[in-house]
């Protein structure tokens, strides 16, 4: 099985505009959201992961254990309720709104292979893809 730390660059995108207008970004957070070619690095220290997620706008950082619920403010800065799972070589993150504010749930499945980290970012019916190549 392909190991899960390790850090990748984004190779390509599709679907991410639709993908975060759905979500409500706004027009100038999704231009620089369409510009960014983030570069993603993650670490376990036990039990605990940690997720770094790097652009030349902005860096973001969430530490989490598998199944349980935490707090993340999302890059867009909407703060859900997040919980990680592992389901082979598959990230699998669920992100919940709050529903006072009206925000949708959205699902963030990360495949990892030897030399790729697979990304399908989901809210309704919309489905972006994102490739990242395996750096280290």
């Amino acid at each position: 099985m392909a190991k899960i730390e390790g850090k990748f660059k984004m190779e390509s995108s599709e679907n991410f505009d639709e993908f975060m207008k759905a979500l409500g970004v706004g027009l100038v957070m999704r231009k620089m959201g369409n510009a960014a070619t983030p570069t993603v690095e993650i670490t376990k220290d036990g039990d605990t992961y940690a997720m770094k997620t790097t652009t030349t706008f902005k860096t973001t950082e969430i530490k989490f254990k598998l199944g349980e619920e935490f707090e993340e403010t999302t890059a867009d800065g909407r703060v859900v309720k997040s919980t990680i799972t592992l389901d082979g070589n598959k990230l699998v993150h669920k992100q919940v709104g709050d529903k006072e504010k009206k925000e949708k749930d959205s699902e963030l499945l990360r495949e990892f292979t030897d030399d790729k980290m697979l990304m399908e970012c989901k809210v309704d019916d919309i489905v972006c893809k994102r490739v990242y190549s395996r750096l280290e």
